[in-house]
């Protein structure tokens, strides 16, 4: 072993030791580590910061930018209305969303499937008001599942496809790697659906990013019912399944400018009513989607909504506001400021007079509506507090068949192999940003920055790894150790040095180096390199231990609030069951 290998053996002990212990921040320390790496020599100073610029750190960020995309154009909000349902249990959940991100996974990139899914997870947990963290990880390790099953799914079945092609004269074709990979896609699934996010540990699962820091009442707020809307013919009573859903209830109908006694529940909703609506400032902005209806002052607003640039501010309003004792008419909000007063909080307690004619008290919160760049200027005008920021935004509806189609696009081009992924996805963020799908200010926003860190500074420590002749001592090592052992003996073992491997590098550098060493057992062995190699492909994709082994178990370290140690109490198990399944198959499937 050289000088070199000892330093970035000792200096990778070091970097896991201290990211499993958790103390100091995962970015934090592997940014440290690329620092020691150069000041050692074992990364040179050329290479520091190539990590920053490699397509996984790439692919990471667009697929972020991506999600948002998605998420604003009510692309998400649709499928979940679809996919999600409230009264279904933690289990059921997890089985469904694995089901379908494997069936995706199958036929597109995994980190594609994952990028769709993931913002509908997300909605989910907000829903069920439970940790994402209990189900964003059981859904990435069922996307890289899914991607064992064809050619296309993950690039480590395509470059084992290549290495044939070169070694045998004919690669593994479309469909070669189903009976193995799609066993054990089902029973990777099955543990999944069934005991997997019961292993995650409590710190994590009790972790939830999106939640809110402080407490604020429901609004009282008011929404048109247009032209056109599915809601027109009904009782407001039929409504009550759709707003329970969404935690909110309409507490009133006003027609014509006058609210109808009690809670109008008998009434037959017309064109131009207005409901009232008792909610949270999130849940208002999914039911103008869910039941087709319009903001109070919209037409105010058209031409920003449809470039998709309105916010939502709450603000709390102190003694001696300018806005205390007066109204939003009488201010002239909306027709001199081009701001809507869309609800207002008053500590849970119920108004009857119009939003926009309510006397403001100190104390209440005030749901605004309005431009982005305008709301921090009218909310100071008006003496206003803004609250911290919650990540509420007004969904751009009318973007959500270009935002799936540009998503769609992206992915088919990259599929059929007419551009190189990464290009694809910048197209698609172009795209995105280009028709305000994703407004510009919110690019940066959208993107996990501590994981691009945590990526970037990993792999040139990696790549030293490899360069350093480190990766293949291990493996020469441990198949040196293991010949004169049965063929299934040496198969197992090369399985979980490529999965070891895998867990550190990413899958394709793990594939490239593995896939020789595969092809040079079975040489020595005297015996078909097929199960070898196929033993490669599986293994290289199923990288469950850490977050830097897999672009989609990086993806999900910030939305699930998980820590580095977090993987492996889940991955470490669906690593066996992986290898228990695989290895017999395998065998049964490509003989020796």
């Amino acid at each position: 072993m050289t000088n070199e290998q000892i330093l970035i053996f000792a200096l990778l002990g070091v970097v896991f030791a201290l990211l499993i212990w958790g103390r100091w921040r995962y970015d934090l320390v592997a940014f440290g580590a690329l620092v020691a790496a150069l000041l050692l020599g074992i990364v040179p100073s050329e290479k520091a910061f190539e990590g920053f610029g490699h397509p996984a750190t790439v692919i990471i960020a667009l697929v972020l930018v991506i999600s948002r995309g998605l998420s604003r154009s009510g692309a998400i909000e649709w499928l979940a209305r679809h996919l999600v349902d409230g009264a279904r249990a933690l289990s059921a959940h997890i089985a469904v969303m694995a089901g379908i991100g494997a069936a995706l996974s199958a036929i597109m990139n995994n980190v594609a499937a994952l990028a769709l899914l993931m913002p509908i997870d997300l909605e989910a947990a907000e829903r069920a008001k439970r940790s994402p963290a209990l189900t964003l990880m059981p859904l990435s390790f069922a996307t890289i599942l899914g991607g064992l099953v064809t050619l296309i799914g993950t690039p480590p079945n395509i470059i084992i496809a290549s290495v044939r092609e070169k070694a045998l004269g004919a690669p593994f074709y479309m469909f070669d790697f189903a009976p193995v990979g799609g066993a054990v896609a089902i029973a990777g699934i099955a543990f999944i659906a069934l005991i997997s996010w019961r292993l995650i540990p409590a710190t994590a699962s009790g972790k939830n990013p999106g939640k809110e820091l402080f407490k604020v009442e429901p609004y009282i707020a008011e929404l048109v019912v247009r032209e056109g809307s599915p809601v027109i013919g009904k009782r407001v009573r039929e409504l009550d399944p759709t707003t329970e859903d969404h935690d909110a209830a309409i507490i009133g109908l006003i027609r014509r400018g006058k609210r109808l006694p009690g809670l109008a529940r008998r009434q037959e909703i017309r064109e131009d009513d207005v409901l009232v609506i008792e909610a949270d400032a999130k849940a208002i902005d999914k039911l103008v989607g869910a039941l087709g209806l319009a903001y109070v002052g919209a037409e105010k607003h058209a031409g920003l909504i449809a470039g998709g640039d309105l916010e939502l501010m709450e603000v709390v309003v102190p003694p001696h506001a300018r806005i205390e004792g007066r109204s939003a008419q009488r201010l002239g909000l909306l027709w001199r400021h081009g701001v809507t007063l869309l609800g207002v909080s008053r500590s849970g307690r119920r108004f009857y007079e119009r939003v926009r004619k309510l006397e403001i008290r100190a104390g209440d919160v005030l749901l605004l509506l309005g431009p982005a760049e305008r709301l921090a200027q009218v909310a100071d005008w008006l003496g206003g507090l803004a609250l911290a920021d919650r990540g509420l935004g007004v969904i751009n509806r009318r973007m959500a068949l270009a935002a799936v189609a540009i998503f769609g696009g992206a992915v088919l081009l990259a599929s059929l192999g007419l551009l190189y992924l990464p290009v694809a996805l910048a197209l698609a963020a172009v795209l995105m940003v280009l028709l305000n799908v994703v407004p510009v200010r919110e690019v940066y926003d959208a993107i996990e920055w501590p994981v691009v860190v945590l990526l970037g500074a990993m792999i040139p420590i990696g790549a030293a790894l490899e360069a350093s002749g480190g990766t293949a001592l291990i493996a020469n090592q441990i198949v040196a150790l293991s010949l004169g052992a049965p063929p299934w003996v040496v198969l197992t073992i090369l399985m979980v040095v490529t999965m070891t491997l895998s867990d550190v590098l990413n899958n394709t550098a793990t594939t490239v180096i593995a896939a020789p060493i595969a092809i040079g057992i079975a040489q020595r062995l005297g015996v078909s390199p097929d199960p070898f190699l196929m033993a490669v492909a599986v293994a290289a994709s199923c990288a469950f231990l850490t977050p830097i082994g897999h672009k989609n178990n990086t993806l999900i370290l910030g939305p699930g609030g998980y820590s580095f140690g977090d993987y492996w109490r889940m991955g470490l198990p669906l690593e066996l069951i992986v290898i228990a399944i695989a290895v017999p198959l395998i065998l049964l499937v490509w003989p020796l």
